[in-house]
């Protein structure tokens, strides 16, 4: 058996100017709608928030098999988990942190934000999410 001890992180595999983004896109939080959205070659030195949040939506729009997410208002993203980083006990999106991990500048540049190769980003309508995190239920 051979040791793989130091093969590089798979995150820093892709250069920041061509990463790979896991899109999370919720649809209901109470049912744990959600799709993943993959983008590739996103250049995280220059790409904004912003961006990012318009780029998912046009591809929600446009791509073929998002029709039943058309109807959602995407107003908000939210890191989720970073490649090879802990995840979260629930399974649709990452509850904590806030204050910190949602992306609410629209200018900021991605890379400036921590976001690296293989980062998975939630994208949701804040007011499904703020009335979710009042009462976490989950329906069937």
């Amino acid at each position: 058996m051979t040791s793989h001890t130091n093969d590089p992180l798979s995150s820093t595999l892709a250069p920041s100017t061509a990463a790979t983004l896991t899109i999370r896109v919720i649809k209901s939080f109470e049912y744990r709608t959600s799709k993943n959205l993959i983008l590739h070659n996103v250049d995280l030195n220059t790409t904004t928030v912003g961006q990012l949040r318009a780029l998912a939506i046009e591809k929600v729009k446009t791509q073929p098999g998002w029709k039943p997410y058309q109807n959602v208002v995407f107003d908000t993203l939210k890191l989720y988990t970073k490649a090879h980083g802990a995840k979260t006990m629930n399974l649709i999106i990452n509850m904590d942190h806030d204050e910190d991990w949602i992306l609410s500048d629209d200018d900021e540049i991605l890379v400036n934000r921590g976001i690296e190769n293989e980062t998975e980003i939630s994208i949701f309508n804040r007011e499904l999410y703020e009335a979710y995190k009042k009462h976490p239920d989950i329906k069937w």
